[in-house]
């Protein structure tokens, strides 16, 4: 049940409008785009978003993601809040989103939502895919959304290894740690890791070229999932044991990592709402 609305500044020179919070599911390609932030003067999916709508509902707005994805990552259930004016049809603005904005950026379903929620700070859980191309012959058609890595991989390695990461730890060695204004204590980077599982996916023709890591867990931190998937790809490689990973998380030293995946192949899939934050 939506939440009750309040009046907001407009932003169409001073006028005042009665607003409602919204809650929008945006799918994107990331290969075009420099993240989905706003930053600068650099093209990103938030800005793109945020402008288009500004557009069509002439007013400003002030948007909130669930997740910031880095260049070229993708994303098929990002979450958006705002607040919109309680006059707006959301059946129109999403139509008209996705005419000026598909195939980069496309609002899947758009909806009235309680005022707390909030896309970023009411989540609970968050959910990631990689895809990576295993075949010695790269594949033109998933280029922009997997990884192509030429050597055989060995998947129960693989399994075997992921094993280590799940529960409760410090994942310093698999996070870009965040920069701390001087005086400040350094951000914790202790998560929940729920879900880290390498299966097959079924395709015509190919059916076991195309390998698909799923990873779910309270929240991530910086280039996690693409570090842990990096890492997960040299054990299959040969390159590490799957034991080793276990005396990686202990080292909490990002040196002890291994390559750290490109962006191409990961895809925001899922954010979750349910239950409390595991930090709350």
């Amino acid at each position: 049940m939506a939440g009750p609305s309040e009046s907001d500044s407009s932003g169409d020179g001073g006028s005042v409008a009665s607003r409602r919070n919204v809650r929008l599911l945006v799918a994107y390609d990331g290969t075009d785009f420099h993240g989905f932030a706003e930053s600068g003067d650099v093209v990103t999916v938030m800005g793109t978003l945020r402008a288009t709508m500004e557009q069509i509902l002439q007013v400003d707005l002030d948007l909130t993601a669930a997740g910031r994805t880095d260049a070229g990552v993708h994303g098929w259930g990002q979450v958006v809040t705002g607040r919109l004016p309680d006059t707006a049809d959301l059946e129109r603005v999403q139509r008209s989103v996705n005419r000026m904005c598909a195939p980069a950026i496309v609002i899947r379903a758009a909806e009235w939502a309680d005022d707390g929620l909030d896309a970023r700070f009411s989540a609970t859980s968050r959910a990631y895919r990689y895809d990576v191309w295993n075949d010695p012959q790269p594949n033109p058609l998933l280029a922009r959304t997997s990884w192509h890595v030429a050597e055989s991989l060995d998947l129960d390695a693989m399994n075997d290894a992921a094993t280590h990461l799940l529960g409760e730890h410090d994942f310093a060695s698999f996070c870009r740690r965040p920069k701390v204004a001087e005086g400040r204590p350094e951000k914790s980077l202790v998560r929940i890791l729920q879900r880290a599982e390498w299966h097959r996916v079924e395709m015509e023709q190919m059916p076991d070229a195309l390998l698909r890591f799923e990873i779910a867990a309270s929240s991530f931190c910086h280039q996690m999932v693409r570090s842990i998937a990096g890492t997960l790809v040299d054990v299959g490689r040969g390159r590490r044991t799957p034991d080793s990973v276990s005396a990686t998380l202990a080292a909490r030293d990002r040196a002890t990592a291994g390559t750290v995946a490109p962006p191409t192949g990961l895809v925001f899939w899922h954010v979750g709402y349910d239950g409390r934050r595991w930090d709350a």
